[in-house]
């Protein structure tokens, strides 16, 4: 792959997480706790998520991409931190317009898709890990204090503490799409204040997967996150890579639902919420 074909996929990915932070998933076999979503954070330059970075940059791009090249500041702490959305992050990737070096011979606009150059260079990332067997049993779970309709394909989660969830374009389902209690894309709703945890699992093969809350609308975009930020501080996870023998990649984002409106969960990768990972978010008054 030609360098800047790699730069313009890993930007590409970095917007569409619109600086909402990274959390890679991998090594490890328990069940994610529903704490915060890995050790790199909102793009802070440090553990085992930069490590990693490093590495596999290093090793498959630092002669070609690195070394003497006007991208080898992407192996530094600064360049990690603009790549991942941190708060170095320049502003085209909070809502500007693109940078000249993503459009031509990049990514964007030809038809490829980010997820799946993303899912093969993070797939042996640092991070927890599920089996396939529980990713079907927390797929299929109904989340504590909620109720299901399946007839309207809609979650109702009550109380102060939602934990949910999400399996990212599981097998023996519809491609691009996520499973929550067994249904497929279900309309979800809270109550104003509490505290939501969604644990996102990708168990797609070969393509990486993330998740966000934005506002209503977003998921039309190819790139939903140049159009509109994670509705609440803290409803964004980064992409997770492809499953391996270890496990499918796990990661937990948590927020609070401190405002109601009608919101839209989504898959942040470009062309994924158009071909279908996306459903409702509502946040209610309390009871």
């Amino acid at each position: 792959m030609k360098r800047l074909r790699l730069a313009s996929a890993i930007a590409a990915a970095a917007v569409a997480a619109g600086g909402a932070g990274m959390a890679l998933a991998a090594c490890g076999s328990s069940r994610p706790s529903s704490a915060a979503p890995g050790s790199a954070g909102t793009g802070a330059a440090s553990g085992s998520g930069y490590s990693y970075y490093r590495s596999m940059m290093g090793s498959r791009y630092g002669g070609s991409m690195m070394g003497g090249s006007a991208y080898r500041w992407m192996m530094g702490r600064a360049g990690y931190r603009w790549m991942m959305g941190g708060t170095s992050a320049p502003a085209w990737m909070r809502g500007s317009a693109l940078p000249s070096f993503m459009m031509g011979s990049g990514m964007m606009g030809t038809g490829h898709d980010p997820g799946k150059i993303m899912g093969v260079l993070f797939a042996d990332a640092p991070g927890a890990r599920v089996t396939p067997a529980q990713a079907t049993r927390l797929g299929n779970a109904v989340p504590a204090g909620a109720s299901v309709d399946r007839s309207a394909n809609r979650i109702r989660v009550a109380g102060n503490s939602v934990h949910l969830v999400v399996l990212a374009s599981p097998p023996g389902g519809r491609d691009e799409t996520f499973r929550i209690a067994g249904l497929t894309n279900p309309a979800i709703s809270v109550s104003a204040g509490a505290h939501v945890s969604i644990e996102v699992v990708n168990a797609d093969s070969d393509t990486a997967h993330g998740l966000v809350v934005s506002t209503v609308g977003a998921a039309s975009s190819r790139m939903p996150m140049m159009t509109a930020a994670p509705a609440f501080t803290g409803a964004a996870l980064w992409f997770l890579g492809n499953p391996t023998s270890a496990g499918m990649h796990a990661a937990t984002a948590t927020f609070t639902a401190s405002k109601t409106g009608h919101y839209e969960y989504l898959c942040p990768i470009p062309g994924h919420a158009q071909k279908g990972m996306a459903g409702s978010f509502t946040v209610t008054s309390a009871a």
